[in-house]
């Protein structure tokens, strides 16, 4: 431990330092939007707020700077040197350089606070969303799964089993997500996580664990792998309409049924069989039919991927506010592609796509100290698009993290609140001239032209291989 004179100026690291590169703070539209009360309440509330050099506000600061980091920036070694470099600045001690104290406190996040403040964000964020942002004033939600690979260690493949195809010592553990994002704001709602191969791991058992999230009157729209019976109920007798794609084991006949315009009909579905998943008792509470809303088109615009599409819906055409034409339906489903989108986001900008912790109990809390990273920036999107007049989908996220890394490297220069203001001013009207262009219904081929020199692929345990180099044996390099 190093001594600092006492003459330094001193000042005390809070929840408000942790929040404020996100610039959500001062008197601006949002600026409520997380208080440092707020995220005091949170962990107070589980228990989880502690003491010492590294607290819960510099710990929970120095983890969200690590997921929106890459490479070496995002390592452990590098958190506890911008601590130190925090604490210099403001004639505090600095911690030793040995990661273990910041890995020990880091591991004293709570992960249910975690969880709980990723939400709370969505939530308010989504509330405060202006009118015109969504689909015919419905809030509406976009779902899809994804899944993550994690460090290679006895505890994290006991809890996440690596995939069956691969051999022992070649894989790494994986995990399957399924996110409820908004389509208004972009913001994670909810998420849930599981193995990726099991009894109740697939993306369709995940979503019924987010149900919860789901009110009477939202919308959900989804790809033609949750196009199922059953689904589809569930979110009936929750009074929630589904806009998904048609399953592709489905037939389609526009002949038949209530017309209700071109490629445009009303039709019954029978109950489907009974999966050997669900029990007698659930199926049985099961409507014997269902009525449902089938509309077909196909794009056929230049330059655009064509190919026909039939999605399905519980949303009827009806006169007043509730009327929805096919044009809209289609549009809606449109949108699907955002989602896309967000997951790239969060796997690729936020490194959800390799989680870098040890155990299980760390991964968890990795996992959602990301996803609040991720919905924090996405609120710095929608206050950028509030101040400025425009649709968040439409600002670049990438630029916002970019310029929300800038912001928490600068942030400590600005002298007093005025100046912080300012600075959030000019720092959120650049995020919002950083749009993403207009590309309807782009599509490239999956190939690469760069060619990259890349070592062989790992065919035998690295200790294998290890031993092998001790003898000599080069043949397989």
């Amino acid at each position: 431990m190093v001594p600092i004179p006492d003459s330094s100026p001193r000042r005390s690291f809070g929840f408000r330092d942790t929040l404020q590169g996100f610039l959500l703070n001062g008197d601006l539209a949002f600026a409520q939007l997380l208080e440092r009360d707020l995220v005091q309440q949170v962990f107070a509330r589980h228990g989880a707020l502690f003491g010492g050099v590294f607290h819960t506000a510099v710990v929970l600061w120095a983890f969200m700077s690590q997921v929106l980091r890459d490479g070496k920036e995002a390592s452990c070694q590098s958190a506890v040197a911008r601590i130190s470099s925090y604490l210099a600045r403001f004639g505090m001690r600095i911690p030793d350089s040995n990661t273990g104290d910041y890995c020990k406190a880091r591991a004293k996040l709570s992960e249910e606070a975690l969880h709980d403040l990723c939400c709370e964000v969505a939530s308010t964020t989504e509330g405060n969303a202006d009118s015109s942002w969504l689909w015919k004033s419905k809030t509406t939600y976009l779902i899809d799964g994804f899944t993550c690979q994690m460090q290679d260690t006895i505890k994290n493949q006991k809890a996440y089993p690596q995939h069956t195809a691969q051999k022992p010592g070649l894989g790494f553990p994986i995990a399957r997500c399924v996110g409820l994002i908004s389509l208004a704001t972009g913001c994670l709602v909810n998420a849930a996580m599981g193995r990726f191969k099991g009894k109740g791991t697939g993306e369709t058992a995940l979503f019924t664990r987010l149900f919860g999230n789901l009110k009477s009157g939202d919308v959900v729209v989804a790809d033609r792998h949750y196009c199922s019976y059953w689904l589809i109920c569930y979110l009936m007798q929750l009074g929630v309409h589904v806009c998904f794609r048609k399953h592709q084991t489905r037939h389609t006949d526009f002949r038949k049924g209530k017309r209700v315009g071109k490629k445009d009909h009303i039709v019954v579905w029978p109950r489907s069989k009974r999966p050997e998943w669900m029990s007698k008792e659930d199926y049985a509470k099961l409507p014997l039919e269902i009525k449902l809303r089938e509309i077909g088109y196909m794009i056929v615009e230049p330059g655009r991927k064509q190919q026909p599409f039939v999605i399905v819906t519980t949303m009827f055409e009806e006169a007043g506010e509730n009327h929805v034409t096919s044009e809209e339906l289609s549009a809606l489903y449109g949108f699907r592609w955002n989602v896309e989108l967000d997951i790239r986001s969060i796997k690729s900008n936020m490194n959800l796509g390799f989680l870098r912790c040890k155990s299980p109990e760390m991964i968890h809390r990795e996992f959602w100290t990301t996803l609040l990273a991720y919905n924090l920036i996405r609120s710095t999107i929608a206050l950028a698009a509030t101040m400025s007049g425009v649709l968040p989908r439409t600002v670049s996220f990438t630029s916002a993290c970019q310029y929300v890394l800038a912001s928490w490297q600068e942030f400590w220069n600005v002298r007093n609140e005025w100046s912080w203001h300012t600075y959030c001013e000019q720092m959120l009207t650049a995020i919002s001239a950083c749009r993403v262009s207009n590309r309807p219904g782009r599509f490239e081929p999956r190939v690469v032209k760069r060619r990259r020199d890349q070592y062989n692929l790992m065919s035998e345990p690295r200790p294998t291989l290890r031993a092998r180099l001790a003898k000599g044996d080069n043949a397989f390099e």
